[in-house]
């Protein structure tokens, strides 16, 4: 019998904190949340994040992610 310690980690979402318990990626986050990842650029800890790494990036504690959405004008 294997005994699993889950430690929490809080990470910030536009200016929001969330805590979660297990290993969850930035895509995983932005389908939980319902973004059209179409729509936005993604700042990952004050840097842009590539749409191709946000499958590759597991969230850890303090992280920090803002989402700058893109709007039209005219």
């Amino acid at each position: 019998m294997m005994n699993y310690i889950y430690q929490m980690k809080t990470f910030c979402l536009n200016g929001e904190n969330y805590s979660i318990e297990n290993d969850v990626t930035i895509s995983k986050i932005l389908e939980y949340f319902n973004y059209n990842k179409s729509l936005f650029v993604l700042e990952y800890n004050n840097r842009i994040c590539q749409k191709k790494d946000w499958a590759k990036i597991l969230i850890k504690n303090n992280d920090k992610i803002e989402i700058v959405t893109i709007v039209g004008g005219g």
